[in-house]
């Protein structure tokens, strides 16, 4: 079997990442509060949207992680350069192809939203925000650590699940989980970025200051990225150098 080249990677990355947006923040537009005729509550909440975004990284781990390493998040694909299991050469290409998926996602779920009458996408498509953009109220400081320190973990599992001293076929499972339990914990504080790729899909067609609050959701992630993959290879050592390839794993 041929290995995969550089074009193979980048468009496993765009569809990945188009699935996960699609997925998750689909998932929170159309389903988090839908409701019956006659108003009774049928939407997946918070949980239903965790789940969501879970599923789509598990899915598209085993789907894509065999050609491209499944990133489909730039922090990921940070951490994975800076613990040395990719080349720094592909990093530019992959945060291209990850931003042009997800805003692709972004643009069908606009899309279909306005399709339905009276709906209003500005502050209703599931953007990232702070202060008075975050769904429980927090406060930059809040959302800044929140997206550091939940990042870093998501990092840290994918970096143990996708070592090669790690359990083989499992790697796709615990990152889904994962990714899961940032969201439960972060949809409150920041809608849950844990993926600049997630924050710039939707923050345009969102508005309501979304877009001039999308830094953080740059910032935070990548800062989390680093801070994992600096320190994954310093705790736990490495079987051995994988730079050659990318890391098999996903992101959120």
């Amino acid at each position: 079997m041929s290995e995969p080249n550089l074009f193979h990677k980048l468009a496993a990355e765009t569809i990945g990442t188009f699935w996960l947006v699609l997925g998750g923040v689909g998932s929170a537009v159309f389903a988090a509060q839908a409701h019956s005729a006659d108003l009774y509550p049928l939407g997946i909440g918070y949980l239903g949207v965790s789940l969501a975004f879970g599923l789509t990284v598990l899915t598209g781990v085993y789907a894509f992680g065999a050609i491209s390493g499944g990133h489909f998040n730039p922090a990921v694909t940070l951490g994975a350069a800076l613990a040395h299991r990719v080349q720094w050469k592909i990093l530019p290409a992959y945060w291209i192809v990850q931003v042009i998926g997800g805003l692709l996602a972004g643009l069908v779920i606009y899309y279909i939203a306005a399709g339905k009458p009276g709906f209003v996408a500005t502050g209703h498509l599931g953007a990232n925000g702070y202060g008075e953009n975050s769904p429980g109220g927090y406060p930059l400081s809040a959302v800044i650590l929140a997206e550091i320190v939940l990042t870093a973990l998501f990092l840290l599992v994918i970096l143990g699940s996708t070592d090669e001293r790690a359990p083989k076929g499992f790697a796709g499972v615990s990152i889904g989980f994962a990714l899961a339990l940032t969201n439960l914990v972060a949809i409150p504080i920041s809608n849950a970025s844990i993926n600049p790729a997630r924050s710039t899909a939707v923050a345009f067609f969102n508005g309501n200051g979304a877009p001039a609050q999308l830094w953080v959701f740059w910032l935070a992630p990548l800062i989390g990225g680093a801070i994992a993959g600096i320190a994954y290879p310093f705790l736990f050592g490495r079987a051995e150098d994988a730079a050659h390839q990318p890391v098999p794993t996903s992101s959120g």
